[in-house]
């Protein structure tokens, strides 16, 4: 029993020594760098480009485009570290098909600026998994490290990039920027395809908050079917300052010329969302209908429906050339010669006013 008391003395003795000495290194050690907490009338706006295209297969030639208008404001800030926020949009869609859609959309939700997470409801978000918000980070990451949007890692590639702003002075903000690549099965309305993606991301170093991003997603399948989307979003004012930056290095060689691609088709891109707020105004909005796609990879499968379906295949009647039409007459069932437009019974098989075969 002494002995077992004494052990126990002599461990407890230890056991302060060891807790003294992590103590010693723990105050020599830097403390954490803490990152921007969202404040009360933080707010942003933005607009957003979207576009389908690059068909292959049944897609060949079938386009969307999608421009967006929103903004996101922080309207109060909890004890916890969850934030109450507020988001509103106007979105117009449009496809090649002539089909197109206003509507507006709005609404509240809450986020954690802790754990970056949505924590009750989203602005809008749709097939994802516990996502991470999109518009905010960890300023404070250094590079190399890694984050999450939504259900996508990031890496962080540099914490001073220039990224072209039509605000500053300079014509550029100094950004964190961040890289996202990969691939997921897509099982949604548009089919069941293998999905690839790189989404470049640039946030305000100063406080996380979202700056720009282009995102990249090539859609195929086994049977040669697919699509290439393009979404690229843009800060276009804010409640908070973005510091000036001078303009990148000029292109010296190819590879440094192909880095500057994500600047030109951002720029191209805020420029059809400017000329799209025009269209935006003189379309009546209807609501209830939903995005066509979700906004991003989503990590798996999407288990959504849109409210509208992806096009049927298109190239089933030659350009230019007008739908053949059945006609019932007298029970006989007749169809337009795509030749020269003369109603031929189904049973024939020329026409007999221009002699061209009817199938």
């Amino acid at each position: 029993m002494r002995w077992r008391r004494r052990g126990a003395l002599s461990g407890a003795v230890a056991m302060a020594a060891v807790a003294s000495v992590l103590g010693l290194l723990l105050a020599a050690a830097p403390p954490a760098a803490a990152h921007y907490l969202p404040r009360a009338g933080d707010d942003l706006h933005y607009t957003e480009t979207i576009e389908l295209d690059g068909g292959t297969g049944n897609y060949t030639g079938y386009t969307e485009n999608t421009f967006i208008n929103g903004s996101l404001s922080v309207r109060s800030v909890l004890p916890n570290g969850t934030e109450n926020a507020s988001y509103q949009s106007t979105t117009h869609w449009e496809n090649n098909n002539g089909q197109a859609e206003t509507y507006p959309s709005q609404g509240n939700f809450t986020f954690s600026a802790l754990s970056f997470h949505y924590v009750q409801g989203t602005d809008n978000q749709t097939g994802y998994t516990d996502p991470y918000v999109w518009f905010f980070m960890n300023a404070s990451l250094g590079v190399g490290a890694t984050f999450y949007l939504l259900n996508s890692p990031f890496t962080v590639l540099s914490t001073n990039q220039s990224y072209p702003w039509s605000a500053s002075p300079t014509g550029y903000v100094a950004t964190l920027s961040a890289n996202s690549t990969g691939s997921y099965q897509r099982n949604d309305v548009y089919g069941v395809f293998t999905a690839s993606y790189t989404w470049r991301a640039y946030f305000d170093p100063a406080t996380g908050y979202i700056v720009g991003y282009l995102y990249t997603e090539h859609d195929r399948d086994s049977a040669g079917d697919g699509f290439t989307w393009i979404d690229a979003l843009s800060v276009t004012s804010a409640s908070y300052p973005l510091t000036p930056a001078t303009a990148p290095p000029p292109a010296a060689s190819p590879s440094s010329s192909s880095a500057l691609l994500p600047y030109v088709a951002l720029g191209i891109f805020a420029a059809a969302a400017v000329v799209a707020v025009v269209v935006v105004v003189v379309v009546r909005a209807r609501r209830g209908r939903a995005h066509p796609l979700p906004a991003h990879a989503p990590g798996g499968s999407v288990p959504y429906a849109p409210a509208y379906a992806a096009p049927a295949p298109v190239n089933l009647t030659p350009s230019g050339q007008p739908a053949v039409q059945q006609v019932v007459l007298r029970e006989t069932v007749k169809v337009n010669c795509r030749y020269c437009g003369t109603l031929i019974d189904t049973t024939a098989t020329v026409c007999p006013v221009c002699g061209a075969p009817r199938s």
